[in-house]
This record gives C-alpha cells, sequence and structure tokens, in this order.
C-alpha cells in the first residue's frame, strides 16, 4: 500500500496561496501588502479550478503563486514597513500622554524613507525595458499633473509630476521624436518613437477636474510613486544620451507667472563644465582648483574644428544617440507573386529629420481661446520655433505678445468666421485723429492682411498626414473635415469616412437611393399647391368631357354614311397576335434566357390579352406606357437575385463537404463579417442623411 498524500502539500494547492495566508506569512498589514505588491510588480492570479486550490470548504477569491510570495520574503522594503509601523505606535503613545510637540518630532526626525531604485534595476534589467513600459506610466503622471490639490492628492506630488512630465516633453520637442496625436473625448492621444519603440499615452483636457469620493487615492497614489521614480531614471537616461544636463534649469520666477515650457533651460554637459570652471576661476581658489578648471575648459573646447571633408554629412542628433543615418531614402519592397496582397512600404512620416521641418518656416500666434500647451508642445515638437500667444495665456517664454506683429504667418483661432479689415475712409470721411496720424488702424476682431487663418484641428491633421494640410479647409467658420484616427487603419468592406459614397457603397445601396431619388422627386410634384391641383384635375375633366363628344359625334357620322373602320376578324386578330409571339420569339434567347425576360413576355400577352376582352365588351382600356428605366432596374435587381441565390446555394454545397470543426469556424467568421457590413451600412446611410440635408440646406440658401 503507497502512502497516502496529505490533502494541501502537492499539485495546484501547493502552486497557489490565498491572500490573507500570505498576509501572515509575511506579517505585514493588508494596505502594506498590497503596496509592495504593486511596488514588484506581483498580481493575483485565476487558477483552472478553485477547488481544488483551496484547502478549506469555501473556496476564496483571491489567489497568489506560491514562489511570488516566497520572493517578497527578502524584500527590503519589508523592513521599511516594519519600521514605519513602530513608529506609528510611539506616535500614538505620545498622543495619548498629551505630548504633541514629542508626537511631530518622532514623525519628523524618524520617518523611514522608501527608496524604489533597486526595484527599478530588478524590474527593467534594460533600457528598452524600462521604454516598453512608459504608456501607463504617462498616462497616470500627466492624469496627476492636472488634477487640482486636496487632502488625498497634495500639491507635492502634483508639483512633482508637472516637473517630471514638462522635462520628458522638452526631450520630445529637442529630439523631433513626436510622431502622431489625436483628439478625443476622452483627452489628447501622442505618439512618440524613442530608441525605436512606439509610446502611446493619454493627456486630459484642462477642465476643472471634480474628484469623486468612490475612487481609492491610496493605490493610485502607490502607483505614482513608483512611476515618479520611473520616469526619473527614465529622463536622466534620455537627457544624458544627447548630451544634456539633467535635472534642467527651473525659473521659479517663471513658472509662478505660467511660463510652463518656457520655465526650463536646457544646457548641453559642455556648458555647465565650463560654466563651473569659469565660476571657480572667479571665486580666487587654489592652484590645484586652477588647473582642474583649465582641464574642464580643455575637455570642453572641441579638438578638431576643421571642416569634414566634402561628400561626408556631419552626424546629427538622432543619428549620434540612436545610431540612425541621417538619409531619407527609404527601401521599396516589392511581392514576389504578383497576386499576392500588397506589402506595407515604410513612410516618411517616421523620421525625425521630416518631422522637425514641418513647421520649422512659420510663426504662429495662439489665440487666448486656444488651447496653448498642446498646441505650443505640437509646433515645438515638428520643428518651429516662434510661437507666440495672447497675453492672457502669460508671457513668459511668448515669440510674441502682440497680435499686430508683422512677423507671424499663421494664427490659430477657435471662433467663428472673423470679417475682413474694412477699407479705409475717405479724405472726406476721415476723422480728424485719423488724419493727423496718417495710420489706418485694424478695428477690434478683424482679420490682419496676408496672414492664415487656421483652427487648431489643421495642426493636428497636419501631423498625422505628414505633410501640411490645405488651409481654407480649416478657416475660420468652416465646417471641418472629419478628425479620423490615425491609429486605425480602414479594411476591405468597411466604412471609409475618406472616401466618398460613390466609392464604397453597394450596388443594392446604390439602386436603393435611386428610387428614393424618384420617390421624393413624386412627392415634391405632388407636394405642389392645392390651387394648382385644382385647376389640373378641372382641366383634365373638360378634356374628357370634349374627347367624349367628338367621340359621341363621330359615332352618329357614321351611323349616317360615313366611312368606318369595322373590327378586324377573329383570324385576323390569331395572325396577329401569332405574329406578335413570333417577333417575340425572335428576340427570346430560349429556355437558357433570362427569367426576367419571360416574365417581361408574360405580362405583356396578359396585357395585350386584357385589351382585347375590353375592345370585345366595348370598354375603352387605359394603356399606361411602361418605364423602360423601372424595367430595367426590375431586371438588373432579379438578375441579381439570381446571382445571389446561386452564389448560396454554391455556399451551401460546399458547407456540406467541410468537417464540422471547419464549420463552426466557417459561420462564425461570416456572422463577423455580417455584423461588420451592417454596420458600415448604417454608417453609409447615416452620412447619406447629413449630405442630403446639406444639399436641401444650400439649396434653400
Amino acid at each position: 500500500m503507497g502512502r497516502i498524500k496529505k490533502k494541501g502539500t502537492s499539485g495546484n494547492a501547493k502552486n497557489y496561496i490565498t491572500r490573507s495566508q500570505a498576509v501572515r506569512k509575511l506579517q505585514i498589514s493588508l494596505p502594506d501588502f498590497r503596496r509592495l505588491c504593486i511596488f514588484k510588480g506581483i498580481y493575483p492570479r485565476e487558477p483552472r479550478s478553485k477547488k481544488r486550490v483551496s484547502k478549506s470548504a469555501t473556496p476564496s477569491t483571491t489567489f497568489y503563486y506560491t514562489k511570488d510570495i516566497q520572493y517578497l520574503l527578502h524584500e527590503p522594503l519589508l523592513n521599511k514597513f516594519r519600521d514605519q509601523k513602530a513608529l506609528a505606535k510611539k506616535i500614538s503613545k505620545a498622543l495619548g500622554r498629551n505630548e504633541v510637540s514629542d508626537a511631530a518630532r518622532l514623525e519628523k526626525n524618524l520617518t523611514p524613507r522608501l527608496r524604489l531604485d533597486h526595484i527599478i534595476k530588478e524590474r527593467y534589467p534594460t533600457f528598452v525595458d524600462a521604454l516598453r513600459d512608459l504608456d501607463d506610466a504617462l498616462s497616470m503622471l500627466f492624469l496627476f499633473a492636472n488634477l487640482p490639490s486636496t487632502a488625498e492628492v497634495p500639491p507635492r506630488i502634483i508639483a512633482k509630476c508637472q516637473r517630471l512630465t514638462l522635462e520628458f516633453e522638452h526631450y520630445l520637442i529637442r529630439t523631433h521624436s513626436l510622431r502622431k496625436s489625436f483628439l478625443s473625448i476622452k483627452g489628447i492621444y501622442y505618439q512618440a518613437t524613442i530608441r525605436g519603440q512606439d509610446i502611446l499615452w493619454l493627456v486630459p483636457y484642462r477642465f476643472v477636474q471634480r474628484t469623486g469620493g468612490d475612487v481609492d487615492f491610496r493605490i493610485m497614489a502607490t502607483f505614482v510613486d513608483f512611476y515618479t521614480t520611473l520616469l526619473s531614471f527614465i529622463n536622466f537616461r534620455l537627457y544624458t544620451g544627447i548630451g544634456l544636463v539633467y535635472p534642467p534649469r527651473l525659473d521659479a520666477k517663471s513658472e509662478e507667472q505660467g511660463a510652463e515650457l518656457g520655465a526650463f533651460q536646457l544646457e548641453s554637459q559642455g556648458q555647465s563644465e565650463a560654466s563651473t570652471a569659469e565660476e571657480m576661476v572667479e571665486s580666487g581658489v587654489n592652484a590645484k582648483a586652477q588647473a582642474e578648471a583649465d582641464r574642464l575648459l580643455a575637455v570642453s573646447e572641441p579638438e578638431d574644428t576643421t571642416l569634414p571633408p566634402p561628400g561626408i554629412d556631419e552626424p546629427t542628433d538622432e543619428q549620434t544617440t540612436e545610431g540612425e543615418p541621417s538619409s531619407t531614402a527609404l527601401d521599396t519592397f516589392a511581392p514576389i507573386d504578383p497576386h499576392a496582397d500588397a506589402l506595407l512600404q515604410p513612410s516618411l512620416t517616421a523620421d525625425a529629420q521630416t518631422a522637425g521641418q514641418l513647421f520649422e518656416a512659420f510663426t504662429f500666434f495662439l489665440s487666448r481661446e486656444t488651447p496653448r500647451h498642446p498646441l505650443e508642445f505640437i509646433l515645438k515638437a515638428f520643428g518651429c520655433k516662434r510661437v507666440g500667444w495672447d497675453t492672457s495665456l502669460g508671457e513668459p517664454g511668448a515669440y510674441c505678445g502682440s497680435e499686430d506683429d508683422k512677423c507671424i504667418t499663421h494664427q490659430i483661432v477657435d471662433r467663428p468666421d472673423i470679417p475682413l479689415p474694412s477699407p479705409p475712409l475717405t479724405d472726406g470721411e476721415a476723422d480728424a485723429d485719423d488724419e493727423d496720424d496718417g495710420v489706418f488702424v485694424r478695428r477690434h476682431n478683424e482679420r490682419v492682411p496676408g496672414r492664415i487663418y487656421v483652427q487648431p484641428q489643421w495642426v493636428w491633421d497636419s501631423v498625422n498626414a505628414g505633410q501640411l494640410q490645405r488651409p481654407d479647409l480649416y478657416a475660420p467658420g468652416a465646417t471641418l473635415p472629419p478628425h479620423l484616427s490615425p491609429w486605425v487603419k480602414p479594411r476591405k468592406g468597411e466604412y471609409d469616412p475618406t472616401l466618398s459614397l460613390a466609392e464604397q457603397e453597394t450596388v443594392a445601396e446604390a439602386e436603393d437611393e435611386d428610387v428614393e431619388d424618384e420617390l421624393e422627386a413624386d412627392q415634391a410634384l405632388n407636394g405642389a399647391s392645392e390651387g394648382e391641383e385644382v385647376e389640373g384635375v378641372r382641366g383634365d375633366k373638360e378634356a374628357r368631357q370634349l374627347e367624349n363628344e367628338l367621340d359621341e359625334g363621330d359615332d352618329l357620322e357614321g351611323e349616317n354614311g360615313m366611312d368606318v373602320e369595322l373590327a378586324a376578324s377573329e383570324d385576323e386578330d390569331d395572325a396577329a397576335d401569332k405574329a406578335e409571339v413570333d417577333a417575340v420569339g425572335e428576340d427570346w434567347g430560349g429556355f437558357s434566357g433570362d427569367e426576367d425576360e419571360v416574365d417581361a413576355l408574360t405580362r405583356h400577352n396578359q396585357s395585350h390579352q386584357a385589351e382585347l376582352e375590353a375592345e370585345a365588351l366595348g370598354r375603352t382600356v387605359q394603356s399606361t406606357p411602361a418605364d423602360p428605366k423601372k424595367a430595367a432596374r426590375e431586371a438588373a435587381q432579379a438578375r441579381r437575385a439570381r446571382a445571389e441565390k446561386e452564389a448560396q446555394e454554391d455556399v451551401e454545397r460546399r458547407k456540406m463537404m467541410m468537417p464540422r470543426r471547419k464549420r463552426k469556424m466557417y459561420e462564425k467568421m461570416v456572422h463577423s463579417n455580417a455584423r461588420k457590413d451592417e454596420e458600415a451600412e448604417k454608417l453609409r446611410g447615416k452620412r447619406r442623411k447629413i449630405e442630403k440635408a446639406a444639399v436641401k440646406r444650400h439649396g434653400m440658401a
């Protein structure tokens, strides 16, 4: 008989551990356990069978890997958490004895400081690993940088997040690493490429934020502590990689006045060393220190000042830091099989040199109603060095603060149409002041001649397209084109807002649209004024009455001996019918012909038979002329329905030969494609209605 195994000593029961067991094993509180797991990157796990893992009668809800908890036993932060717990007991005892000063002294001097440097090195062994995990960090830090200061979010945390995010934006501006941006309901999405890694983050709009009570800021603050340490490491590595001093100098006065990006002063490492050496010489140090200063000055100066030989380009910052060539020539990939799908070709929009030259030749002025910080950041990241704004948005760091500056080439506004300046007054109408000055003064809220006015969306669309868009489409007061996400590429069969309806609608939708247009035209004709309808009906009645009188006169004259054409005999009618049938039979291609032509022949014979019967009974038959367009449309619909039916029957026959698993997979695929087609059809229908309403509006105008 084998040895009996004890329950919970092997298998999944040994590989997993509950949260309460982990807390007891680490001997820390539950909040500290949560903080430690966030710092170390350990998350709960979901076993396949909770009954096999649980050691109690009631299955637990949260499980962790046993090896992860054993890994936490050797964490140095555990001692810090225990020191915090011991200090909290001392402070509570001092407050119980009413020793407030001693409690404050203990909290100020004995509070342990948590350092997360070793955790950053453990979780990210290489710099590329840290860049790959930067998306969530940037989104969280930009969120806290825009929050108001409350009891849960102290001002110190907000100021730290603002400083780190602005330092990161300065690096993107200096290296032109920003690639795309998108305005969404949640906020502004940005994407940058650093060391070959695409980083995407979200920045909220600067509205008044209201923090609710249902948000646990303790857990979010734990993530912020970890992310601030991570971004500090990354900023240091990025700045030193391009030869800049980290941290950059911060002008406190400019920051108080709202300079934001303009409050930082970037310096290269050579300049900082030279300035340090000059300060040492001016302070009158000894000879040894002066020799050291001379050495630093010699190191900071370039050794070779000669120009490079012809034919060799100087390396750029992007080339020296990332090892990428500065040439803009791109390889093209051609498929071997001509029937294969087209390969994606590299785009010039991902080139740092191209991005740095997009707005380089322009001078922008931001009106007071536009968002200053996002526009300033994007314009500077794509090469613009001259950005000014209204004084109400803050003066420090602006290239120009007056809207009347003549060097401005583009002005970004977000208001209705701005009128053109009124022509100058004549000599008789001019005022005395104007005559004395001899200078025409532009009125408020008028355009400046020779300047391009665009809405803010023009900047984002130009950045995403990699080239400047037409400014007339983004003029003040104009209906803007759709702002599409640069990360969503339209697929075949799906709705594409960039194409017209005629290029992507199906044949059935086009025919339905034609039918709707005809119905609307008929309704427009029938919807005339009541007076016109009454006169038309009265005229028709008078015409019928006159026609009946003429017919009666013709009948009377025929009875008095006039020549009257008699009705044809039955034999002649049969011969005529046979001739018509033969004539139709020559056009008909036999049994292999189209079914719609057979139906048309049947309808023709039936109408002819009805005319013969009415003529035999002495009645008048009003023959309705057939509409050739309607008949052609019905024939096309019948052919399309027949082709769809044959294709469906062919698919059903093929499905019968497929295995059950592949048939189910195929049905799922067909169902998902049908849903996508329905959504695309709905979107096209909405666009069709909008375009028709716009056409009617313009017609009425």
